[in-house]
Parts: C-alpha cells; structure tokens; sequence
C-alpha cells in the first residue's frame, strides 16, 4: 500500500476516533478495531507498539484527542526513514 494511501486511511481512522465525544459508548467498539487496523497497516514490532498504544488511546476518556495514525504515519516515513542504497551506472 502506498504511504499516501495509508496517510489517508490514517486521517480518516483518526476522524473516526473523534466520533466518541459526541457518542462515548462508541469507545467500546472502536478502541480494539482501532488496534486491529494499526496493525494491519503497519506490520513489525512498530506496528504492534502503535496499536497497544491506539487502543489505550481509544479506550481512556479524554485522551481519543491524539491523532495517532497520523503520528505513526510520520514515525514511519519521516523519522525512521530506512536508507536507500542507490546503484550509480557508469
């Protein structure tokens, strides 16, 4: 999947994270879905991390303000960008 796909679904996921202020009982179902979806898009060790923290995240009150698909998208593909080795043609 595309990093530009999964910054979309990442913004539309931490859209729906906000629905519980309106709707509080919505905690109950999008907190462990919320976890299943980090994990889906982001596979290791750092995706297991993201979605142990979103549910945490989604499940305590007043903190579902953290948009946290989001941070795991610029985790991902800003700050541990892997290096790229270049193959220079003579």
């Amino acid at each position: 999947m595309s990093k530009n796909k999964k910054l979309l679904l990442g913004l539309l996921f931490d859209g729906c994270g906000y629905i519980s202020f309106v709707f509080p009982p919505f905690d109950f179902v999008w907190a462990p879905l919320s976890a299943y979806l980090m994990t889906k898009l982001y596979k290791g060790t750092s995706g297991k991390v993201a979605a142990a923290i979103s549910f945490i995240e989604e499940a305590l009150p007043f903190v579902d303000i953290i948009p946290s698909f989001t941070l795991m998208w610029i985790y991902t593909y800003v700050f541990s960008k892997e290096e790229s080795v270049i193959d220079i043609k003579n």
